[in-house]
């Protein structure tokens, strides 16, 4: 019961934030600042210790057990999993055509927080609205299987991944990691996406990076997103809302995604993880083979994630929800012909595959292209010497052009 009355307070408060995000209004009136307020003490839990870091953000230690995930009915008895029953051996080589620097991701100063505590990134109420406005966007990729219809409703958004259409346990690859500027009503990504399920019975978890206004300052930034239903009525961006549980003191979503690459020079990445406990059932992140934390197997059914995924996309987005304005730019903004250290790259793609049980990388020649708005952004395949190139792609482009 009480996981339920928490439940239908957080929607009546967001029912203001949707009406706040919808009428496209920048100052919320003093009423719906009292409601937004009231919503971000329920999201925002009690802090046993917090971090304000030089980038302006706060990181607060919450109790394991007292985090906002609990909050969903689903999971009002739920045992908190510390770990994963066993981590796969995404086993690794150096012998590598191009190296990269992969980033071991890490907090300001080394920060890390008490024993039986996790980090979570304080929401403010400026995210807090943007996170609104990206949600009622959906998060669903255009992909080459999807009907006209589909690409038709998909205004103002574009893709450039690479589709692979198999029955899975998850999947992980190196997400290279760029800073590209947004303007307002504009985002732009790059991501490692699971799915299952169709229409109303889709459901999905992605994680990457992501530059939006009033996001980091416009600055990449770690992220997660999933949804329980093909219409986007739950689910959420990154610790929010109910849900994603935590068991990182050292990893927090929403943190800035770091070091970023440079064109030319140092290339750094984020070696994003998603993949199902072969025994809870349970859905995991992690960075580098380090939990971040989990996607309980209850938030799913049997239709959608529960029993494992049957497609996996790698690659990039933007959106931009102004017609006539020129759209953003995705990855390096460069074309993925430009090749290593200039153009954006995702590698060392593999899957759990599900009928094996064993990790494989898909053949290049098993990964379907797409890019709905190919003019302005296209992807490509690249197969190199050494594990980390043998199945990877190329994506991105400089935006610069208007679609009417």
């Amino acid at each position: 019961m009480r996981s339920c009355t928490k439940l239908i307070l957080l929607t009546f408060f967001t029912i203001t934030l949707i009406l706040v995000t919808e009428s496209r209004r920048t100052i919320p009136s003093r009423k719906e600042k009292q409601e937004l307020q009231k919503l971000l003490n329920h999201i925002n839990k009690p802090a046993i210790k917090s971090f304000q870091t030089k980038h302006g953000y706060i990181l607060d230690c919450i109790h394991i057990q007292k985090q906002l995930a609990f909050d969903h009915p689903l999971l009002k008895n739920h045992s908190i999993q510390l770990k994963p029953t066993t981590i796969p051996k995404w086993t690794r080589d150096k012998n590598t055509s191009q190296k990269s620097s992969s980033l071991p991701f890490r907090q300001d100063d080394d920060i890390s927080c008490p024993l039986g505590t996790v980090i979570i990134k304080r929401t403010t109420l400026e995210e807090l609205i943007q996170f609104q406005r990206m949600k009622s966007l959906g998060f669903k990729y255009t992909t080459s299987k999807d009907n006209i219809y589909n690409v038709l409703n998909m205004t103002g958004r574009h893709f450039a991944i690479a589709e692979y259409y198999k029955d899975n346990y998850g999947a992980t690859g190196n997400i290279n990691i760029w800073d590209p500027p947004v303007e307002p009503d504009q985002y732009s990504l790059a991501s490692i996406y699971v799915e299952n399920g169709f229409r109303d019975d889709l459901q999905s978890i992605s994680a990457g990076w992501i530059v939006s206004p009033k996001l980091n300052q416009n600055h990449s930034g770690l992220f997660t997103y999933w949804t329980a239903d093909g219409h986007e009525k739950t689910g959420c961006y990154n610790t929010v809302c109910p849900g994603f549980v935590q068991v990182s003191s050292k990893l927090a979503l929403g943190s800035l995604a770091k070091p970023v690459s440079i064109y030319g020079g140092e290339q750094y990445s984020l070696e994003a993880i998603i993949y199902q406990d072969n025994v809870t059932g349970h859905w995991w992140f992690l960075l580098k083979n380090e939990p971040v934390g989990y996607w309980p197997r209850s938030l799913f059914h049997v239709q959608g994630l529960a029993n494992g995924a049957s497609r996996v996309f790698w690659g990039g987005e933007v959106f931009n929800a102004v017609k006539q304005r020129i759209n953003p730019i995705m990855g390096s903004g460069h074309f993925p012909q430009e090749g290593f250290k200039k153009a954006a790259f995702v590698n060392g793609l593999k899957v759990i595959d599900r009928e094996v049980e064993k990790i494989r990388s898909p053949p290049t020649k098993d990964l379907i292209l797409f890019a709905n708005t190919p003019k302005c952004y296209k992807v490509v395949t690249k197969s190199g010497v050494g594990e980390e190139w043998s199945s990877a792609i190329y994506y991105g482009g400089p935006g610069g052009c208007i679609i009417t």
